[in-house]
């Protein structure tokens, strides 16, 4: 079997690629074949400045940074994922209150799931803790207090905590709500994960694709509203329409970070699932085959996505659907140029074709 990659993302040229080279901008570095859209490039003092404020917050207030983390914290570039994936933000504090539950979510993923010290072993007692963390835990005293120091004592919890009560200064109940849904639909998707690793067992296609709507980027996606200043009714959020909407654009963003993570992963002390290592496994596929055939999949769900947006928009025609809509859509392409960009955290396979 021949794969053929082709040689220019959707809607940007090589030309242009190469007048970003020469301008100095981003180093430019998309998946050869992958459908994704240009975005703009956010305004380097808001950058430096969401970055100094999330690097104050997580060193100095919360503790979550220590010192041998340093280098990693800042190749993961917060303050310019935020600003690419929220173009529309309100305000500097809407994009801090953005970083810091990416942050946070981050410190629960890597301290208790992966390589900082996580383990599939025992992860559902962390993750309730965590969770718990979002929300104010009731008991009887002392028992209540006793948990409380518990979480005190957890920088990922401390974390939690101090970003959602900084995001609740800038949101709604509603969204408050919604949000701790959506980190609940992340844990369990954590937890799917854990067990594969405890079986030892490869999840077909299909199970995969579902879990990866779960563990995936919908946190983020889902307050996208909140961040650009305004509240999506819960009536229109809560439409199946709008849900399948975000569902499609959650599994479409998570299966960039499976394409461009793939190599870091291989690199890792543990085994990890992605797609490329699934199809590889279930089609009985080479490396570069299966990743093709990722890349494929990816590309029909972005189809999908974009076509059920639109039937989206005509079904529920709302000057905030389509706002709302637009952010779901900007916050897709925003987080596909920063892993394309983000040299310091990711390298791409060697069989892919060179630009």
């Amino acid at each position: 079997m021949t794969v053929a990659f082709s040689t220019g993302p959707t809607g940007l040229g090589t030309s242009s690629l190469q007048a970003r080279r020469q301008s100095g901008e981003q180093p430019v570095r998309p998946i050869p074949g992958l459908y994704w859209h240009p975005v703009k490039e956010p305004e380097p003092a808001v950058v430096a400045e969401i970055d100094r404020r999330i690097a104050r917050w997580a060193v100095e207030e919360v503790s979550l940074v220590p010192p041998e983390w340093a280098d990693e914290f800042e190749a993961f570039g917060t303050g310019r994922s935020v600003c690419l994936t929220y173009p529309e933000a309100a305000g500097l504090d809407h994009l801090e209150a953005a970083a810091r539950l990416l942050v946070a979510e981050n410190a629960v993923d890597d301290c208790y799931c992966e390589d900082h010290g996580g383990s599939p072993h025992g992860l559902g007692a962390r993750l309730l803790m965590a969770h718990s963390s979002l929300e104010r835990p009731y008991a009887v005293a002392p028992y209540e207090q006793q948990w409380q120091e518990k979480l005190d004592s957890e920088p990922p919890c401390r974390a939690y905590r101090a970003a959602m009560e900084f995001f609740n200064r800038h949101t709604s109940d509603q969204i408050r709500d919604r949000e701790i849904h959506d980190l609940a639909r992340l844990h369990l998707g954590y937890l799917a994960e854990a067990a594969w690793s405890i079986d030892g067992v490869v999840p077909e296609i299909p199970e995969y694709l579902m879990v990866r709507q779960y563990n995936s980027f919908r946190p983020c996606l889902t307050i996208v509203d909140a961040i650009d200043g305004y509240v999506f009714p819960a009536d229109l959020h809560d439409h199946p329409k709008v849900q399948q909407v975000i569902a499609l654009a959650s599994l479409a963003t998570t299966l960039v970070n499976d394409l461009y993570s793939y190599t870091k992963e291989l690199r890792s002390p543990r085994p990890h699932v992605n797609l490329p290592t699934v199809v590889q496994t279930h089609e009985n596929l080479p490396p570069d085959e299966a990743y093709a055939k990722a890349i494929t999949i990816h590309n029909d769900v972005m189809h999908r996505f974009e076509a059920e947006a639109a039937a989206c928009a005509a079904a529920l025609p709302s000057p905030l659907t389509a706002r709302y809509l637009k952010g779901v859509a900007d916050w897709v392409d925003g987080n596909h140029w920063w892993h394309a960009t983000n040299t310091r955290r990711y390298t791409l396979p060697g069989f892919l074709p060179a630009e």
